[in-house]
């Protein structure tokens, strides 16, 4: 789960992209090219170097001795589905007590948008980082994009709190 985890984050790929990685397309990999399942879209995508040492970790860990592989199997051998995994996040879920109203497969993608704005931002390159998440993203706008990471909400309940008594 962490390396599936881990790909969602760091990647930004949905989760039908994730779960047709294999070993050899990421393992010892500064990046690789996925045509994007749900868009037909050509990505390519980079892996950050301590991301690099956590899949080695999970290949080491889960004796991996065919890097053709997928990497996401379950028990039987075949490739985990989705619902399985969204099973998962539900047990991970209660397990920590995560505050987190939608917890999917799609949080993944959010978090790793997320965090590319809030990095961004912190740099005074927000709204630039914005126009290009959208492009990364496949939105039709960076308005999408906002609302998508869910700023438009934050902004608007933040007028609330500017509101003097």
């Amino acid at each position: 789960m962490s390396l599936l985890i881990g790909c969602g984050i760091f990647t930004g790929l949905r989760i039908l992209d994730l779960l047709t990685l294999n070993w050899a397309t990421i393992l010892d990999k500064e990046n690789f090219v996925i045509w994007e399942q749900k868009t037909g879209k050509r990505r390519e995508i980079r892996i950050n170097k301590g991301f690099q040492g956590h899949i080695r970790d999970c290949h080491a860990a889960l004796h991996i001795k065919d890097d053709n592989l997928p990497c996401f199997l379950n028990r039987y051998g075949s490739v985990i589905s989705i619902q399985r995994v969204n099973r998962a996040f539900k047990e991970i879920k209660v397990k920590y007590q995560l505050k987190i109203e939608h917890f999917s497969t799609h949080t993944m993608r959010k978090t790793w948008a997320r965090r590319i704005w809030e990095v961004e931002n912190e740099q005074g390159r927000g709204e630039q980082s914005l126009v290009v998440l959208s492009e990364l993203m496949s939105h039709s706008s960076p308005a999408i994009t906002r609302r998508y990471i869910s700023l438009r909400q934050q902004e608007l309940g933040a007028v609330w709190n500017d509101l003097n008594f």
